[in-house]
């Protein structure tokens, strides 16, 4: 058997004269590879001594491919970077307010937010020191009122809007023809692209009287005097207000509304709303029990949009809010201010305070702004994980 084995590797090496000689301690032929410069064999090793791939070719080609020169690297990274921006640019924007605002932290404490009074104290005095912070005498800053006017306009102008808003949604998408239909969208469209003072402007000087003179009376005059409606009782004042604040914003904020309730509508399958109309329910039971509840995640994060629009609003509401600093709004007319419209109306004084504690009094209303935005949205998208994850009502009476 021995001979015959050596018989046929001898026969094997005289077919193919490029099989190099046996040299002991060396292996050869297709088992292993070899070394050397060039690339190994069929399974062997490559050039410089390095795994070969069988190919011929050289090694280096893959390594290039998968380095610090590929495209695939450098658009990873630069996707992560683009995606890192908006996370960096709330950090850098928190951290500043937060190291600017530390001082009036420190001095005004807790009582920031239940205390009424808005006093910068006396400018030309010189600045006393109180507790490690330097501040003009007689200063002493609340919050609550322009905490409770940021809510309170904000969530009426939302009441005032989404109905509203829904409802234009609707009519575009199932009644009116395309052309009337184009037209409406490219209405709210421009009214979406209307500057905020434009309306400020326009809310002073006519839809501000105009509810003062003939709308506010009737409602004052004609509501129940109970202690929950005793809000929408009162003197109307001139048209400043929480009322014209309201729905200044109301109108600010609809067309964002309407336009992301009209591109979820449209995607309401057809094929179930002709078989709630099948069933026989009137287009009202269609659009209560059908419609609204296939969008109604889409139309809460719509409002979430809406509401995070009106509480960073600050021209429009510095116009005709009325400004009323340390004074929470007791009636739907009452005049009062917002923590965005304070900011904007007290800096050009604020700068003035040598001391530098009037800016940083400022800062932590801004701070504090940002924490309202930030608490409000997360339970948004608490809320609207929740109501996404239910059942949709589907047939009269569910």
């Amino acid at each position: 058997m021995t001979v015959l084995v050596d018989s046929r590797l001898a026969a094997g090496r005289r077919r193919d004269p490029h099989v190099p000689a046996e040299v002991p301690g060396h292996a050869t032929g297709p088992r292993a590879g070899g070394g050397g410069t060039d690339g190994g064999g069929d399974r062997g090793g490559g050039g410089n001594g390095g795994p070969g791939r069988g190919d011929g070719s050289p090694p280096s080609r893959r390594v290039r491919r998968g380095g610090w020169r590929s495209p695939a690297l450098w658009l990873r990274l630069s996707l992560h970077g683009a995606a890192s921006v908006p996370v960096l640019a709330l950090g850098f924007v928190v951290i500043a307010l937060l190291v600017e605002a530390w001082p009036a932290i420190r001095y005004n404490g807790l009582g920031f937010f239940v205390h009424d009074a808005w006093q910068p104290g006396s400018f030309y005095a010189n600045p006393v020191t109180t507790g490690g912070v330097s501040h003009p005498p007689g200063a002493s800053y609340g919050a609550l009122p322009l905490v409770v006017g940021t809510l309170a306009s904000s969530f009426a102008a939302v009441v005032l809007a989404v109905p509203v808003a829904v409802g234009t949604a609707l009519v575009v998408v199932q009644k009116l023809p395309p052309r009337l239909s184009s037209a409406v969208g490219f209405c709210l469209e421009v009214l979406a692209g209307i500057p905020s003072v434009v309306f400020g402007l326009w809310g002073a000087l006519t839809l501000g009287p105009f509810l003062a003179h003939h709308v506010a009376p009737i409602v004052a005059d004609h509501m129940p005097d109970v202690v929950i409606l005793r809000f929408f009782r009162g003197p109307t004042g001139s048209g400043e207000g929480l009322l014209t604040s309201a729905v200044v914003l109301g109108i600010m904020i609809l067309p964002i509304v309407a336009a992301t309730a009209r591109d979820l509508l449209r995607q309401v399958p057809r094929a179930t709303v002709d078989g709630a109309v099948a069933l026989g329910m009137t287009d009202a039971e269609v659009v209560r029990a059908v419609t609204v509840p296939w969008v109604r995640s889409g139309i809460l994060g719509a409002s979430v949009l809406g509401l995070g629009r009106a509480l960073g609003e600050t021209m429009a509401v510095a116009m005709v809010s009325g400004a009323a600093l340390g004074a929470s709004p007791h009636n739907l007319y009452q005049t009062m201010t917002t923590i965005a419209a304070t900011i904007v109306s007290q800096l050009d004084s604020a700068l003035t305070d040598a001391s530098g504690f009037a800016v940083h009094t400022l800062a932590e209303a801004a701070l504090v702004l940002a924490l309202i935005t930030l608490v409000v949205n997360v339970g948004a998208r608490l809320l609207v994980h929740r109501v996404a994850a239910t059942a949709l009502p589907v047939g009269r009476g569910l």
